[in-house]
Formats: C-alpha cells, sequence, structure tokens
C-alpha cells in the first residue's frame, strides 16, 4: 500500500513569523513617514500664516511712515493715486468686515496695492478685496473696532482659522486666552479655542 509523502516546500507554506514581523515594520514606517509628512506640511502652513500677518502688519506701518496717514483712511491720496479712493482722514480705520467697497477696512488694501506694499489689484473693492491665508480663509480687512477683547484698536481681521491654529499663534505670541490680549477670538465662549472647530480671530496691529 503507498503512503502519500509530502515535500518540504508544501509543509511551509504560508509566512513565517519573521515574514509577518517585516511586513509589519515596513507599514510602520510608510505610516510614519505619511503622519510625519502631514505634520511637516502643517507646520509649513502655520509658518505662511504667521509671516502674512507680520507682512500686514509691516505694510500698514510703512504706508503710515511714509505716507503720514493710515491705508483707508488717508484723504489726500494724490501722493499716493489719483485713482484711489480717499478716506476721511480722522487717523481711524473705520468699518468693519471688508464687505462694501467704499468701507475704509476695505480701501485699506486698495491703499496698500496703490504703494506696492503688497500684491494684488488695487482695482479691487468690496469683499473681493480680501486676501485668502494659508488655511483657506480670509483675512477680512484691517479695522478699528472693539471686537474680540473689548478693546478699541486697528485689528487684523482673521476669519475661519482652524482652532488649533489660532491656539497655537495666540500662545506663541500672546497670552494664549482666547478672550484677552492682543490676540483674541471673535464669539464663542471659554478661554480656550475649540481645537477641532475653526473661529474667527482678531490680531491687535
Amino acid at each position: 500500500m503507498n503512503t502519500k509523502t509530502f515535500s518540504k516546500k508544501a509543509r511551509q507554506s504560508g509566512f513565517t513569523l519573521v515574514e509577518i514581523a517585516i511586513v509589519l515594520v515596513i507599514i510602520g514606517l510608510i505610516l510614519g513617514g505619511v503622519l510625519k509628512g502631514q505634520a511637516l506640511i502643517e507646520n509649513a502652513k502655520y509658518k505662511n500664516f504667521s509671516k502674512q500677518i507680520d507682512s500686514i502688519r509691516a505694510a500698514v506701518l510703512t504706508f503710515q511712515d511714509q505716507y503720514k496717514a493710515m491705508p483707508g483712511d488717508i484723504s489726500n491720496i494724490s501722493a499716493l493715486n489719483s485713482a484711489a479712493t480717499a478716506g476721511n482722514g480722522n487717523g481711524q480705520i473705520q468699518g468693519g468686515n471688508c464687505n462694501v467697497a467704499t468701507d475704509e477696512s476695505c480701501l485699506v488694501w486698495s491703499h496698500l496695492r496703490y504703494a506696492g506694499l503688497i500684491a494684488g489689484d488695487p482695482t479691487l473693492t468690496g469683499a473681493a478685496a480680501n486676501l485668502n491665508h494659508t488655511f483657506s480663509g480670509l483675512i477680512q480687512g484691517v479695522a478699528y473696532v472693539n471686537w474680540a477683547n473689548g478693546i478699541n484698536e486697528t485689528k487684523i481681521l482673521v476669519y475661519t482659522l482652524p482652532g488649533e491654529i489660532a491656539q497655537r499663534y495666540d500662545n506663541e505670541f500672546d497670552d494664549g486666552d482666547a478672550t484677552t490680549g492682543d490676540v483674541a477670538r471673535s464669539g464663542g465662549t471659554g478661554a480656550t479655542y475649540s481645537l477641532t472647530g475653526s473661529v474667527n480671530m482678531f490680531i491687535t496691529l
């Protein structure tokens, strides 16, 4: 009577523990690389956002130094550009969110562009004049308002910013409290930002 025999190759079918371990290590390295890459991208976006705020602040202050008036508010625009729309010259950038063409908070973008201090078309008016920040929201003007912290100051109005980015920026450049200081949240409650949502944040110039 014949007996069935099995080859060594047949007995070793399937993965060994060593092979499974190697595969798991490779998967772990891939996942780690992906997560690290995402962190690097987010960090780069945050740094770009921070630099953008710095550049707006520098542009406004440079304009004030060169023209002896605030952008958006300047009434004697002959030195700037005859096509520019004048403000009322009272020393304050009035208005709120940049959505009305004649608001000084909107004119500020036009004046900075006519002066060559920020990029863009100086003839854009109203909401179309606003800047985009690196997290896909808008910087909707610069205005003298008491929003966010209750103090009348010239502020950069940043909308739809991820809460975790707002908290990081506040921690780095202010007191970390969403309701006080030079960096504060508009609306909402509590001293901290909602890290999983989006917020409107106003930054004192």
